[in-house]
Order: C-alpha cells, then sequence, then structure tokens
C-alpha cells in the first residue's frame, strides 16, 4: 500500500483514483522522454554528416594509421589508410557541399511558384493507387558521385517513387498512400549521400498545400440501405406482410375510449376489454453515422466512404466521425471528415458521446456505427454511450479478411524461407480478423445493439450477426 506523508509526519493511504492518476502521469512522462529521445535520435541522423559506413572506415583507417602507419612504419598501410581518409573527406565535402546547393535551389524555386500563385494546390488522393503531385526537382549532373533521394515524411504512411523525366532533366515525384490522411501541409526530407555511401547530407523543407486522401474502398461495390425500423405508424407487424388488420387486446384501464370495449366479450364473461390498434414500425428516415477511430481502422473508413457515396444511409442522414468538430449531410465534406478520422499525431478522443448530445434528441433517430471488427477500448465506451442515450444503434463492422487457420509456430519461421509472397501474406494476416474473436464480439454487440453487419473490404461481402451472407 502506498502512504502519502505529510508535514505533521503521519502518513495516510492513497486512494485508487489518485494510485491511477499517479500510474497516468508517470505513464505520461515516460512516453515524454521517449518522444524526445527519438526526435533527438532523428535531428542527430539528419545533422550528421557521416553513415554507418563512412564512421566505421573512419575509424578503421585512423587505427590502422596510428598503429601500424607511425608505429611500426608501415608504408603500404600507411598509403591505404590516408587514400580512405582523403576518400571519406572528399565525399563528405562533395555532399554537403551538393546538399547546401540543392536546398537553396529548392527554396528560391518554391518561393517563385509562391509569388506566381502557382504552388501547388489541393490534392486528392485514394490511398493504394500511384498519384502524381506535380512536384519535380532538376538533375545536377554537373555534380558528381552523389545520389539525391527524398521521401514525404509527414503525412505519414506515404510511400514515395522519384523517377526521371523523359527529357531525364528533372525528377518527378509520384505518391502511393498507404493509409486515409489530410493535412494542410507536406513536408519532404531530402538526402544527398554520395555513391560509396560513406557521408549524408538531410534536411527537411515544409510546403504549403492540402493533402487529401481517401481510404481504398477495395473491392466494396455497395452496401445494402442502412437504416433501421422505429417504433411509430406505418407498416404493422415487421415481421409479416404490410396488409390485414390485426389488432391488439388488453384489459380496460381509466381513461380508454367507449368505443373501444369489446361488449360481447363482456357479456360472456364479465370483463371489461378493449381493442386498440396494434403498434407499428416505419423506416425511419433520421439516419446519424459515426465513425469510430482507432490503430486499425482503414477498413472501416472505406466502408463508411463507401455508404456516404452510394447513398446506403438514405435520404435524411448526418454523419461525422471521431476529430471532427461539424458534422455534415453533404458528400464532399463528409468524405473529408472520413480522412480527417486518422490522427496524424496519436489518436483522437471518442466523439460519439458529443455528437449524440446535440443531434440525438431530435425526435426519431437511427444511429449507425462504423468500427472496426476487432475488440478494443470502443467496446466499452459504446456500451457506456448505449446505456447514456435513448437511441436505437447499428454497428457495421469492418474487416480486410477472415483468419481461420492457427499461426505458424516458431521454428517453421526460423526453418523455413521468409520469401516476399509470406511476408504479403502476413502481412494481410495482420490485417485481417480471427473468426473466433469476430464471433465473440458479434455476442456481445448483439445484446448491446438492434443489429449488426460485418463487410469484407477484400471480397466486398456483407454478413449479417450469424455470418450468413446478404
Amino acid at each position: 500500500m502506498q502512504l502519502r506523508t505529510n508535514h505533521s509526519g503521519s502518513g495516510e493511504a492513497l486512494s485508487p483514483r489518485q494510485q491511477q492518476t499517479s500510474t497516468d502521469k508517470g505513464a505520461t512522462r515516460a512516453q515524454s522522454w521517449r518522444a524526445l529521445v527519438s526526435q533527438l535520435l532523428g535531428l542527430l541522423r539528419d545533422r550528421f554528416p557521416l553513415t554507418v559506413q563512412g564512421v566505421a572506415v573512419l575509424v578503421i583507417a585512423m587505427f590502422a594509421l596510428r598503429t601500424f602507419g607511425y608505429g611500426r612504419m608501415d608504408l603500404v598501410v600507411f598509403a591505404l589508410a590516408v587514400c580512405a581518409l582523403a576518400i571519406v573527406l572528399f565525399s563528405t565535402v562533395i555532399v554537403l557541399l551538393g546538399g547546401l546547393l540543392l536546398r537553396y535551389q529548392i527554396v528560391d524555386q518554391l518561393e517563385r511558384q509562391v509569388i506566381l500563385k502557382r504552388h501547388i494546390a489541393r490534392m486528392k488522393v485514394e490511398a493504394g493507387y500511384p498519384n502524381e503531385t506535380g512536384f519535380t526537382m532538376p538533375t545536377m549532373p554537373w555534380l558528381p558521385l552523389i545520389s539525391v533521394r527524398w521521401e514525404i515524411v509527414r503525412p505519414d504512411a506515404i510511400r514515395t517513387h522519384n523517377r526521371l523525366s523523359e527529357d531525364e532533366q528533372q525528377w518527378e515525384e509520384e505518391i502511393v498512400p498507404l493509409r486515409r490522411c489530410k493535412s494542410p501541409t507536406i513536408t519532404r526530407r531530402f538526402t544527398v549521400r554520395d555513391v560509396l555511401g560513406f557521408s549524408r547530407f538531410s534536411w527537411r523543407f515544409t510546403q504549403e498545400g492540402e493533402l487529401l486522401a481517401l481510404p481504398q474502398a477495395g473491392s466494396i461495390k455497395s452496401l445494402p440501405l442502412l437504416r433501421s425500423l422505429t417504433s411509430e405508424d406505418g407498416i404493422p407487424d415487421p415481421g409479416g406482410h404490410p396488409e390485414g388488420d390485426r389488432m391488439e387486446i388488453r384489459p380496460y384501464v381509466p381513461g380508454d375510449s367507449v368505443r373501444n370495449i369489446m361488449w360481447k366479450v363482456y357479456a360472456r364473461n364479465r370483463h371489461l376489454t378493449v381493442r386498440l390498434a396494434e403498434r407499428s414500425v416505419f423506416h425511419s428516415n433520421r439516419t446519424l453515422a459515426y465513425l469510430l477511430s482507432g490503430p486499425h481502422d482503414e477498413a472501416a473508413a472505406a466502408v463508411a466512404r463507401v455508404a456516404v457515396e452510394t447513398g446506403a444511409l438514405g435520404e435524411d442522414w448526418l454523419f461525422c466521425a471521431d476529430g471532427g468538430d461539424t458534422p455534415t449531410n453533404q458528400t464532399g465534406e463528409a468524405l473529408e471528415l472520413i480522412a480527417q478520422s486518422r490522427a496524424l499525431d496519436g489518436l483522437h478522443a471518442y466523439g460519439l458521446d458529443q455528437y449524440l448530445q446535440h443531434f440525438g434528441n431530435q425526435g426519431s433517430v437511427h444511429c449507425i456505427v462504423f468500427a472496426n471488427a476487432e475488440t478494443g477500448p470502443w467496446l466499452q465506451q459504446l456500451r457506456a454511450t448505449i446505456g447514456r442515450f435513448r437511441v436505437r444503434f447499428s454497428v457495421v463492422l469492418a474487416t480486410d479478411g477472415f483468419i481461420t487457420s492457427k499461426p505458424r509456430p516458431r521454428w517453421q519461421k526460423l526453418l523455413f524461407n521468409d520469401s516476399a509472397a509470406n511476408r504479403e501474406l502476413r502481412e494481410r494476416e495482420g490485417q485481417a480478423t480471427s473468426v473466433v474473436e469476430l464471433s465473440r464480439l458479434l455476442t456481445e454487440l448483439g445484446q448491446l445493439v438492434e443489429s449488426t453487419m460485418v463487410v469484407d473490404r477484400r471480397t466486398g461481402l456483407t454478413y449479417d450477426k450469424r455470418m450468413n451472407r446478404v
């Protein structure tokens, strides 16, 4: 038990809440230290001109020169060590000189584009497909023995390809976003290095220009109409046919109309009973849709995108997502909210409660929640939300395939070759969902929400809560 000592010297036990608070503070402090160390290492890697190979060659050459060149007067070792030191020094000077010139040239080019109002405008791309950004950089054939590469570091999860133009006078940039994102700026890291790999010069440059990457829809072409049955006047008996006049019979209570009393039944058994119209249901036209963000939510974002673009939310709908402040019923703005739901730094806060506080009390509504098909913190948060609001809920779970086989033993991973096909298969399995875990999740959600649906982005198939194809 932890004790806290006051000024008088007596001690009192910390409450569980205070213990949890101190634990959270310690974890936050540890995370801040790790982030600071990572930032310092990244800064040192960008600023230090020598690579690991360059440092190794430099240390070996200096050791050989000191021990054998001067110590034993070995002229061969002396000449080789001096040549190695000269090559490392020459490579470093060439790389630093070329990097500084190239940096000045890029900055001057981008500043002239801004002056001429030709800066890169908003780019709207789709994850998983190559896209040209329009960013170019001239080659420098007059500067020998160096190579130039660059990559986009913010937003993250973007694969950058640099290729020569047809006239071989410029480098052209092509990107393949791996995940959705929305960023008002683009940060690139340029790296100039020599052909021997002894030295490098890196710097980062941030350019104004919004990048909007939508999630990859995969094989999802369409979705069933995502709306629910809510209690109102309309179709009698949602499990039967719309026609018919089935009536509800119950004992008479004060306040019932005399016209509804069944007098023939009263004449037989001397009990007053009334007959009323049976409660009916109708399709709710007001749909509230919400996307929950998480570590592996790319499939859920893709399903939400298809639902918005194909009109699966009905006619009267309102969409929002974690990280979004203003809900919308416009397709373009909803797609921006989907792209923005993936936070570039950390994770967005759970915002479904705030969303329902503003729009969940406006008549008869139905809330559709898009989430990843794996158990996570969102499940407990959704459970608390369902108990707090008197709204009908449905959950759409999304996945990138199902895992039915057991993982390979460790001895097989060590003995068998790890080919590219095996790596790709393992990557797909990492994004897929275990059938056992999914069944457990569907069972738990079936006790909380009105309906549940599972969508597989890889095959485009849709399943109900019993894993039957819809």
